[in-house]
């Protein structure tokens, strides 16, 4: 598969060693992106759109959730799926994410290899999707 056909995610979080490990974990795949806070994803989205954004949940200057809200009311950014990172895995911090309506969410805790197959999985369902859509 030639680079310039793979899918571009944005990996969003304060942790430049966590998103340094995503970026290894994830790079054999797609094509990434890095942002290492709200705002700096921001500023990326103005001149690019990814397939997919790994956005971290609890950063501070401007959450995750701060960014999906402005992504939300942006009709340039609105339809660019959102994965949840985030640390907090208790029900209550999860159901509050799930509110939001993003694409999926995974637990910083996971391994590597279960968060690239989220996405992989995330794609999959996507082609799928596209698939039925062209059939019906």
């Amino acid at each position: 598969m030639a680079n310039d056909d793979r899918k571009l995610v944005l990996l969003v979080d304060d942790d430049i060693m966590y998103i340094k490990m995503l970026h290894g974990a994830l790079m054999q795949h797609y094509r990434i992106a890095m942002a290492k806070n709200g705002d700096q994803a921001l500023a990326y989205l103005k001149k690019n759109k990814p397939d997919l954004i790994l956005l971290d949940y609890m950063m501070p200057v401007k959450s995750g959730r701060e960014v999906f809200y402005i992504m939300h009311d942006d009709p340039e950014l609105r339809d660019i799926p959102v994965i949840f990172l985030t640390g907090a895995n208790d029900t209550e911090s999860v159901m509050e994410v799930l509110k939001l309506g993003p694409a999926g969410y995974v637990l910083k805790s996971t391994s590597l290899i279960k968060i690239t197959e989220t996405v992989n999985a995330f794609f999959k369902k996507q082609a799928q999707a596209a698939q039925t859509d062209r059939e019906s």
